[in-house]
């Protein structure tokens, strides 16, 4: 390890960066230093900015991860090496907005019925049954289950805060008959690697395999189950607020963005077009 890469991992380390987000960026700092065969200290602006472009047009990277690259050489250049950039360097990319993916009722019930075994049965249910991120699916441990008050106690979910899930009758119970055959002590999904939990990539294939099984065509991910939990909590009523917190997101228009994909608001909505030609109605007297 060079000592520039230890020092960015304790200025990261410090900050209290979660674990995977100290491994993107020194992959794309690592990805820099190999593209010009240097290191990064000897590199200029314009050597970063050309770096950024071939990420974009050579590589065809993503938007998301060509921000994360901005993210990852303006944190080792501003931080690590104490380095000024002026504020308009590096721009992010703008990022197209897209509406996520849902499943119906009917599909989740589909989609479940041709996941082929109980260990991924239930931890795809918990995904869409408590509302999880796939990386909090997979590190429940027995003592996060809190059956005597309904609850699931999700510890240092995304940006490190913990909060309380849901948990359901149905998801209990296919919690506990998983439980009676693997009969764990520790992580409630064990990986195949003693003391390890399920490996989320392993989880994430067999959700795909599963969507292709049952024959849905939309592009199904663990994430996909926790847009449809979301949507169709607010599909029932429930109020934007408590989906916002049984979600753990920070910022409410991360929630409010599943208005757009709710069939039940958008059918009960009026339209002005049947309100024209109609009399205003009288003014309450007070």
């Amino acid at each position: 390890m060079t000592p520039l890469r230890r020092r960015m991992l304790e200025d990261m380390q410090l900050r209290n960066f979660a674990s995977e987000t100290q491994r993107n960026y020194i992959h794309h700092v690592k990805g820099l230093a190999q593209f010009y065969q240097t290191s990064p200290e000897q590199l200029d602006l314009e050597d970063i900015r050309e770096y950024q472009l071939h990420l974009l047009n050579e590589r065809q990277h993503s938007p998301q991860a060509v921000n994360q690259f901005v993210s990852a050489a303006r944190f080792l250049y501003e931080v690590t090496l104490e380095t000024v950039l002026p504020e308009k360097a590096l721009p992010r990319v703008r990022v197209p907005h897209k509406l996520p993916v849902v499943l119906s009722p009917a599909e989740v019930d589909l989609f479940f019925r041709h996941v082929g075994t109980l260990r991924y049965r239930a931890a795809l249910m918990t995904a869409y049954g408590a509302g999880l991120r796939v990386s909090e699916v997979v590190r429940l441990k027995i003592s996060d289950i809190d059956s005597q008050r309904n609850l699931i106690r999700v510890e240092q979910g995304k940006g490190k805060k913990d909060r309380y899930a849901m948990l359901s009758p149905r998801l209990l119970t296919a919690m506990r008959a998983w439980w009676r055959v693997e009969r764990s002590q520790d992580w409630l999904f064990p990986g195949s690697r003693p003391g390890c939990h399920m490996d989320a990539k392993m989880l994430q294939l067999v959700c795909r395999q599963a969507a292709e099984l049952a024959g849905i065509a939309k592009r199904v991910r663990v994430h996909t189950l926790r847009h449809s939990f979301a949507t169709h909590l607010l599909d029932q009523g429930v109020d934007l607020r408590v989906i916002q917190e049984l979600l753990g997101n920070t910022n409410i228009d991360t929630t409010a963005r599943y208005a757009q994909v709710s069939p039940r608001l958008v059918a009960v909505t009026k339209s002005p077009l049947d309100q024209l030609g109609r009399k205003p109605g009288k003014p309450k007297k007070r």
